[in-house]
């Protein structure tokens, strides 16, 4: 799938839902889908500067596309990072480069967020960019 086309999952996914009560609830059962960071790469420097609490995110680079495995101390984060994971992982470093993730605004979570949280989510998507930066360029 393209990563527009997961982002439209998402979206859809999320309007099933009635309130952020229940979308909080949802993030939560999200966070148990997050492809888990390996032991050895939960470092410091795999720790995403900005976030409140800890959010670890690992890349490798297979081909053309790039992996994301990520874990969080705080299971909405966790949440949070699992569908950042959920569209961007497997994708092509341009296409993660290029597109933007529209799917945060359309399901109002930028708007539900803490101010922290909020900061952290870019921070990690930057982190995510960055990735898809590097390996394009190897």
């Amino acid at each position: 799938m393209t990563i527009q086309e997961i982002q439209e999952e998402i979206i859809d996914e999320f309007d099933m839902f009635d309130d952020w009560i229940q979308k909080y609830d949802y993030l939560i059962e999200l966070s148990k889908d997050v492809p888990l960071i390996d032991e050895s790469d939960r470092v410091d420097e795999n720790l995403i500067k900005g976030c409140q609490s800890k959010v670890w995110l690992h890349a490798k680079k297979e081909g053309d596309s790039v992996r994301f495995m990520a874990d969080s101390d705080a299971i909405i984060t966790k949440g949070i990072v699992a569908l950042l994971v959920r569209v961007l992982d497997g994708q092509k470093c341009q296409d993660i480069m290029d597109n933007e993730l529209h799917f945060i605004d359309a399901i109002g979570l930028k708007e539900h967020l803490s101010m922290t949280r909020s900061n952290g989510l870019v921070s990690m998507i930057k982190q995510m960019k960055i990735y898809a930066l590097v390996f394009q360029a190897q």
